[in-house]
């Protein structure tokens, strides 16, 4: 087992400071393993798996079953129980309080409305996300670009086995966790949809075309995007736009989260293969900015891509807390150089600064504010912002 203490004592600090965490993320990545080992560091803690019969008839009476409880409560795959929120609500709003809530659950549209209307103001959310660089570590980043950072898939004893994992999880995920979470699109379709979005991944959404494609309108397109955005299988980057003379692009540029997922739906399935494969520049892109963005500690909210249909663009444009903006360009290469789209974006957007993310293993100065950052070094040499 991979230790997350970053991610432990992330929501240790969340439950000292609110009644209700809900800790949200895909199935399978290691969201109840997190929450039994904060169990067994509290002396007194109460566990609730809302996928057990035993468990769901103790809770048939949710105010009788939780008032008495004392220190921490974890309530494991909650969207399979959202009536439990408003009991909730009334139990955090005792004074002293003598239990804090640790809900559980893979996130969905209906999920966080129902969460967020019936517990407003008492109710934090944390995003567990794969495993990253600084969980891994960078002397093991080619094989976790390759079988992407879901615990199982990345510490699978092979190769092929991390590929079965990945093909199962991909087969359970469309057929048993998509219509558990009241999703209502046919397994077969949205395979398909899945399938062909690895293909478009890395590039600029364009639902017309995929819908022509598809087969269904640029609406159904959209609403099978947001399926995948909201169980965190995809990340929708905005484009950033300021006041400039050019024009700008103003549709969003998509990506499989998980490389190791991406990697399954394009059939690669080892690393000569993926080297060989079309996508390969592609992949490398999103792999690095999910782990820039972990690195830095920036807020998804807060990130962003530019691009003006004249040529120049920066892959990842963050947002600081001072209003800055700090760039992020994304190379297959271990010789970046400074070009004139780099440049250009440097001026246009006033770029606090500009990093080239390379697949050497030197860090360099490239030019004033302009350096270029080895992938392998990203948790050493990028700032937090």
């Amino acid at each position: 087992m991979i230790p997350r203490e970053e991610q432990l004592r992330t929501l240790q600090r969340l439950l000292r400071t609110n009644p209700v965490v809900a800790l949200l993320g895909a199935r399978q990545v290691g969201k109840t393993t997190l929450a039994r080992q904060i169990v067994q560091r509290r002396s007194r803690s109460h566990y609730f798996d809302l996928e057990s019969s035993a468990d769901l008839a103790r809770l048939s009476d949710p105010l009788l079953a939780l008032e008495p409880l004392r220190g921490l409560v974890v309530l494991d795959e909650i969207q399979r129980r959202p009536e439990l929120f408003p009991t909730m609500r009334v139990l955090a709003d005792r004074r002293p309080l003598p239990a804090r809530f640790l809900v559980l659950g893979s996130a969905s549209p209906d999920l966080l409305r129902q969460s967020s209307e019936s517990l407003a103001g008492r109710v934090a959310y944390h995003e567990l996300p794969c495993l990253s660089l600084s969980e891994t570590g960078p002397g093991r980043i080619d094989l976790l670009w390759l079988r992407g950072g879901f615990p199982r898939a990345f510490t699978a004893r092979s190769h092929a086995e991390s590929d079965r994992w990945r093909r199962n999880f991909v087969a359970t995920f469309l057929d048993r966790d998509l219509p558990g979470l009241g999703i209502a699109v046919p397994a077969t379709t949205m395979e398909r949809f899945w399938t062909m979005l690895a293909h478009y991944h890395a590039q600029v959404w364009n639902g017309s075309e995929l819908g022509r494609a598809f087969g269904v309108s640029h609406h159904a397109v959209r609403r099978y995007l947001d399926t995948l955005e909201a169980t965190f299988m995809v990340r929708v980057l905005k484009p950033w736009r300021t006041n400039l003379g050019k024009r700008q692009v103003k549709s969003p540029k998509v990506y499989i989260r998980d490389s190791g997922l991406l990697h399954r739906l394009l059939d690669v399935r080892d690393r000569v293969a993926l080297e060989r494969h079309p996508k390969v520049g592609a992949s490398w892109e999103g792999f690095v900015i999910e782990n820039v963005i972990r690195a830095i500690g920036a807020e998804p909210g807060r990130c962003y891509f530019w691009a003006a249909h004249a040529g120049p663009e920066i892959d990842l444009v963050v947002q600081t807390g001072a209003g800055r903006l700090r760039g992020y360009e994304i190379k297959r290469t271990s010789a970046p150089a400074v070009t004139r789209s780099m440049r250009s974006a440097m001026a246009d957007l006033e770029l606090r600064s500009l990093d080239v993310i390379h697949a050497g293993d030197r860090t360099f100065p490239l030019g004033k504010n302009i350096r270029a950052v080895a992938a392998g070094r990203l948790l050493e040499d990028l700032a937090k912002v």
